[in-house]
């Protein structure tokens, strides 16, 4: 059953219809995913690639998304429904894919990783205009432009090939020749008349409205050289800037309520793996029991995956050391709380388990460790047999 690309519209002979969103709930415990049926073909009728509805999912609900382009295969981990995800599309549609002119979704995206721009042209009333950089899906498709995209240098130099061969072909003089000189209709104008003109321009406007249109304007440019610059730095430059934007959410009390936001930075700064290790360190002490329970959604929103698993508990050997009198001897409670929780899986405790590292804290303090959990990691084996 097809649905229209804009639901929003009245018209029951619109033309733009795609394929109604279907959904299907797989695994179970930390293991459940929803695989999104169709993708391919709902993609298809926005014009756009089937991972960016699907990435914008994973950032809308803080969830992993996994793609197997070759196989068609689109997943979102947890169990979502089919209603909730289409209308989440709706979002999606409206924001990169219909025209803000006409509402119609003939548009086309022109991606300049280099510039850090997205581009978007309606092919139906010919707008042409600048997507926001700021929504989280968008640093997603810089880094993954569309496979059509006309956008930088690429494009130059194809016209360029495209150019040249046209004109051996009509026997055009070569760029080593002296070209004819221009008419007089097509001599630019000397440098201080396009000056005079952009000085113009900018004067234009003297209210106030118009001057503070204007510093909104660098200020938003400021914002996305800032953003792309971060991903620059190196990753522990970037854990340190997470870091700090969690102990500052904390000391302003509002960290209970911050989830959203610190995954949103955590994805940013692209760090999103190591954030377990960031949370553990400024959220946990010597009462890790209880503050387990209160900020098991903050950790969940990370721990779907096992490498985030891995840094959750080189996180705890971390805490551990800072409070080792009070902590030491609780280490097989605590790991039975993080693992009753669903912030670990038995295959990850078990493979830490079986090697001490000293990656984080020293050789002997990660033995003793590996000693204390013993008795829990015997239950958990002898429970999964």
């Amino acid at each position: 059953m097809s649905v229209k690309v804009n639901r929003s519209v009245s018209d029951q002979f619109c033309l733009y219809k795609m394929p109604r969103l279907i959904n299907k709930v797989k695994g179970k415990g930390n293991g459940i995913k929803a695989v999104i049926v169709k993708t391919v073909d709902v993609a298809k009728a926005l014009n756009r690639p089937p991972t960016y509805p699907t990435k914008y999912f994973g950032c809308v609900l803080g969830a992993q998304t996994q793609f197997d382009v070759k196989n068609d295969h689109y997943i979102v981990s947890g169990s979502h429904e089919a209603k909730k995800l289409q209308d989440m599309l709706d979002a999606f549609i409206k924001k990169f894919v219909l025209c803000p002119e006409c509402e119609n979704p003939e548009t086309d995206l022109h991606v300049n990783p280099k510039k850090q721009t997205i581009g978007n042209s309606c092919k139906a009333c010919g707008y042409q205009g600048m997507l926001d950089t700021h929504p989280k899906l968008c640093t997603f498709i810089l880094k993954n432009p569309p496979e059509n995209n006309d956008s930088g240098t690429g494009k130059k130099e194809k016209e360029k090939k495209n150019r040249k061969g046209k004109d051996k072909e009509n026997g055009s003089v070569s760029s080593s020749e002296t070209p004819p000189p221009p008419s007089p209709n097509e001599i630019s104008p000397p440098p201080h008349a396009v000056e005079e003109e952009e000085d113009e321009e900018w004067g234009k406007g003297t209210t106030e409205e118009a001057q503070r249109h204007r510093m909104d304007e660098i200020s938003d440019h400021a914002k996305v050289l800032t953003l792309s610059g971060d991903l620059e730095r190196t990753v522990e430059e970037r854990v340190n800037i997470l870091f700090d934007f969690v102990k500052k959410k904390k000391e302003e009390d509002i960290i209970d309520s911050s989830d959203k936001e610190i995954i949103a930075e955590a994805e940013r700064l692209d760090v999103k793996a190591m954030s377990p290790l960031v949370l553990i360190e400024v959220l946990f002490n010597e009462k890790i029991r209880e503050q387990i329970k209160k900020y098991r959604r903050h950790f969940l929103r990370f721990c779907h995956n096992k490498k985030a698993q891995w840094h959750l508990l080189h996180g705890l050997e971390c805490v551990v050391v800072m409070h080792q009198a009070q902590l030491l001897s609780m280490i097989p409670h605590i790991l039975m709380e993080m693992y009753d929780a669903d912030l670990l899986e038995e295959e990850v405790i078990i493979s830490w388990s079986e090697k001490a590292s000293k990656k984080h804290i020293s050789k002997k303090l990660a033995k003793e460790i590996h000693v204390k959990a013993e008795p829990f990691i015997k239950w958990l084996k002898e429970a999964e047999e």
